[in-house]
């Protein structure tokens, strides 16, 4: 047998031995991967037949290893999978049916901000709602007096209701009263201005209007006794007494007051007939009528008066007669100011201290 009749026969029992097993076949190298390598001119004597048989495990290898890779891609997809779960939005929107794909995810977006804007708008409004409410309230109790307020209703303490008090204007490059440039302490704005005006429900007394808002003196006079009223217009008359302005009225309570401004020429004289003529520490030196014994009211607070005016209050003393007077005098610059109450049976401390307190204001 010739070499070359060797390897023949050496690739047909190779062949037949692939064909005689069946399990080599799976793992070996396909016949056309044969064929290819006998027509690419490679002799069969290069080829050693040992070396046939471990091929088809060579080549058998791969294929577990594409099967694994095959089988190991969908291992990756629960890697992926979870990164899109963080937006729950989208998964909504497929479970609704309202769209596919890309047009669930973003017509989910607006739907929520609709969902928001609207419990927001709600809110809104019921705070807006609460606020309103509120302030009515607050602007309705603020209106209301204090004792209508209900928890905050208290007794009266018989304080009458005066209302706004406005200082009249001065004439113009007139200073105030007290003012470092007014040596002399006058008072410039009108005196009829700087009286008092009544409290709310009284009835004004029209013999203290007099002639044009300004009083006589002869009427002034008559507030006090009948025996002393001579003497009092002499020390008036001395003083240079320029004119008097007077107001009066009668409350619902039955209380008479009456207030006189009588000015002079400066202020040194108004405290000369203020402190000589018309007061003393335990009683006025002139009484007026309607009580004979004064003293001096203790009572009467201290902290309200301004160290620009002088005070000297009096009260009748007991027993008094039918009804009650209190009395007091005022210098205030240029101007005395004379106020008189009384009342059947008593008459009240605390209309007369406002009253005077009120009026000392005025005239500062």
């Amino acid at each position: 047998m010739t070499e070359k009749q060797g390897s023949l026969d050496l690739t047909k029992r190779d062949t037949e031995a692939v064909d005689a097993d069946p399990r080599s076949a799976v793992g070996a190298v396909s016949e056309p991967e044969v064929t290819e390598a006998a027509e690419s001119g490679v002799s069969e004597a290069s080829v050693p037949g040992t070396d046939l048989a471990p091929e088809p495990a060579v080549a058998s290898e791969p294929e577990p290893a594409v099967a694994v890779a095959v089988e190991a891609e969908p291992e990756p997809v629960p890697a992926v999978r979870p990164v899109p779960a963080v937006e729950p939005e989208p998964s909504g929107v497929a479970g609704s049916g309202e769209g596919d794909g890309g047009a669930e995810t973003v017509g989910d977006r607006p739907k929520g901000r609709r969902t928001v804007l609207r419990a927001v708008l709600r809110w809104t409004a019921a705070v807006a709602v609460f606020a309103a409410v509120g302030a009515s309230t607050a602007y309705g109790i603020t209106r209301m007096e204090r004792t209508d307020v209900p928890g905050l209703r208290t007794e009266s303490d018989g304080r009458w209701a005066y209302p706004t008090l406005t200082k009249p204007p001065l004439p113009s490059g007139s200073p105030a009263p007290f003012a470092r440039a007014n040596d002399g302490n006058a008072h410039h704005a009108d005196l009829r201005a700087l009286l008092l005006p009544a409290p709310e429900g009284a009835t004004a007394d029209k013999a203290l209007s007099g002639s044009d808002g300004w009083l006589a003196t002869k009427d002034f006079l008559k507030e006090f006794e009948e025996t002393s009223r001579e003497q009092i217009q002499e020390k008036l008359v001395d003083a240079g007494l320029r004119h008097i302005a007077a107001r009066g009225w009668t409350t619902q309570d039955g209380a008479t007051t009456r207030i006189y401004l009588l000015r002079f020429g400066t202020a040194v004289v108004t405290e000369g007939v203020f402190s000589e003529d018309f007061t003393a520490y335990g009683s006025p030196l002139y009484p007026a009528r309607g009580a004979d014994v004064y003293e001096r009211d203790e009572d009467f607070p201290v902290v309200p008066q301004s160290d620009d005016i002088d005070l000297a209050p009096y009260v009748e003393s007991e027993p008094y007669g039918g009804e009650q007077v209190r009395l007091a005098y005022l210098s205030a610059g240029d101007v005395m100011a004379v106020i008189v109450q009384s009342r059947k049976g008593t008459m009240p401390a605390i209309p007369f201290q406002q009253t005077v307190v009120l009026q000392s204001q005025l005239l500062g």
